[in-house]
């Protein structure tokens, strides 16, 4: 049952205080667990971190048990693609239908699956998306859902999209890319209208940025076009970067440079600029240009589905490159793809770590977690996210790691080990600028149960046309 008392002062903007059994805060010397702790919060912003219990009657949510961490940031998402993938291409089956069928869908449709997608992933704890939706279309859809429900993300259609996308990526020559380039720069000047429309829509929650599909998917005039609205909208890029190794004898086929190398002198890695997968690096020069400029590797753990192939955490770590975890497409639990994160990346460590050439570090679960908050936050150059301290977006996810499958019945010795052990089930409340989405492990930002009938119906549709052509025959 929600607590009047703490949710009107919430709704309000007015001073209440969430009580937890660890805090992960962040102090002096960096984030560290604070035990039995209150966070005091105003006007959407953290007042304090005290520990002990609160004087006088200021509203406050008990969270006993629980763990009390900075909303989530995932560093690459695809929103509205999540649930039309997912339990269906873990076979082995491409994801590139599904993904045209989301784009052929009525504005109403689209609309119902991106905020089945999203309630999902506020759900598990992630507070804020930097969201490469996979249209123009999308990222409209995605600007209203989260708008309305007072989403965090940062946010811009890929370019070039979805219905263009495959036959310049999967090209049997260059004449395509070639040819490709008048549309794509008539859709880099609709993201720019399109920014120009979203930037600071929401309250100041929507941010938009620019976000070329890749290098290999451009030429020298688009990137430059991108790296012109980029230095004039202030946003930064987000791009998938070396995703394959075949991306990158790509662009030194043409261009005579890595993606990062080629990113690099065009001036796209200067301002904020995320990167997804990074698969394909040239380990031995790209890492030293990354570091340079900041760019912040998003690593997508499930990128390729449950079970997807390993990437390249560890050597990122290893290199000192600024590591984000992210959701990317088809699991919306940000904290089992920190899990996995975790898991895959030990798992890598341990076969390749005695004969690998290069710098590899065995990832923690503080690594991961660090990489979903401060890490991501530093890189779209926003201090005051990712964090529990005065003065930083009162954005909060609580996580029980005392109750049955994830804890022992009481708050534990080592919390974070315990998130090893969780997934979005675990989190029980969810807050942006203080306002709860999540409380007590029910979506409230909407009628949940609508939102999930609505987006099931849609996906019903996608699945049904996916088996008159044959998807899934075979």
């Amino acid at each position: 049952m929600i607590d009047p008392l703490v949710h009107g002062a919430a709704v309000a903007g007015e001073p209440y205080a969430l009580r937890a059994a660890w805090v992960y805060a962040d102090e002096a010397g960096g984030p560290a667990l604070v035990r039995d702790a209150a966070v005091l919060v105003d006007q959407g912003r953290v007042v304090e971190v005290r520990p002990g219990p609160l004087p006088g009657s200021l509203p406050c949510l008990e969270l006993p048990g629980h763990l009390l961490l900075p909303g989530l940031i995932s560093a690459h998402t695809h929103v509205a693609a999540g649930t039309p993938t997912r339990g269906i291409i873990e076979g082995g089956r491409s994801f590139a239908l599904p993904l045209q069928l989301v784009e052929a869908l009525d504005d109403e449709a689209l609309d119902a699956l991106t905020a089945h997608n999203l309630a999902e992933i506020v759900r598990g704890g992630c507070t804020t998306q930097v969201e490469m939706s996979l249209s123009l279309r999308q990222a409209e859809s995605y600007a209203r859902v989260a708008a309305r429900w007072g989403v965090r993300g940062f946010v811009g259609p890929m370019m070039p999209g979805i219905d263009r996308l495959f036959p310049i990526w999967f090209r049997q020559d260059d004449a395509a890319l070639l040819a490709s380039e008048p549309a794509t720069l008539a859709e880099i000047e609709a993201a720019v209208r399109f920014a120009e429309r979203v930037d600071g829509a929401g309250g100041g929650l929507l941010r938009a940025m620019m976000a070329p599909h890749a290098a290999d998917t451009h030429t020298p005039a688009t990137l430059r076009a991108v790296g012109a609205a980029a230095r004039a909208l202030g946003t930064g890029v987000h791009i998938h970067l070396s995703q394959s190794a075949r991306e990158t004898a790509a662009v030194r086929r043409l261009w005579g440079k890595t993606p990062t190398a080629w990113l690099s002198e065009l001036g796209l890695l200067d301002g904020p600029c995320l990167g997804a997968h990074m698969v394909g690096l040239d380990w031995d020069h790209d890492p030293a240009i990354l570091r340079a400029h900041g760019v912040v590797y998003a690593h997508c753990p499930s990128g390729g589905g449950a079970g997807g192939p390993a990437q390249p955490y560890p050597e990122a770590l290893g290199a000192g490159i600024p590591t984000a975890v992210a959701i990317d497409t088809h699991s919306n639990d940000m904290l089992e793809n920190m899990k996995l994160a975790v898991l895959y990346g030990q798992a890598r460590h341990a076969a390749l770590a005695e004969t690998s050439p290069f710098a590899m570090s065995r990832p923690t679960i503080a690594d991961a977690l660090a990489g979903a908050t401060a890490v991501t936050a530093d890189g779209l150059r926003r201090p005051d996210l990712g964090r529990i301290r005065p003065g930083a977006a009162a954005d909060f996810v609580a996580v029980d790691v005392s109750g049955p499958l994830v804890g022992v019945g009481g708050p534990p010795p080592e919390p974070l080990h315990h998130l090893l052990y969780a997934n979005g089930l675990a989190v029980t409340h969810v807050t942006v600028t203080g306002r709860f989405l999540v409380w007590d492990g029910v979506f409230v930002a909407d009628d949940e149960a609508a939102v999930r009938r609505a987006g099931y119906t849609v996906v019903q549709r996608l699945w049904a046309e996916l088996e008159r052509r044959g998807f899934f025959a075979g």
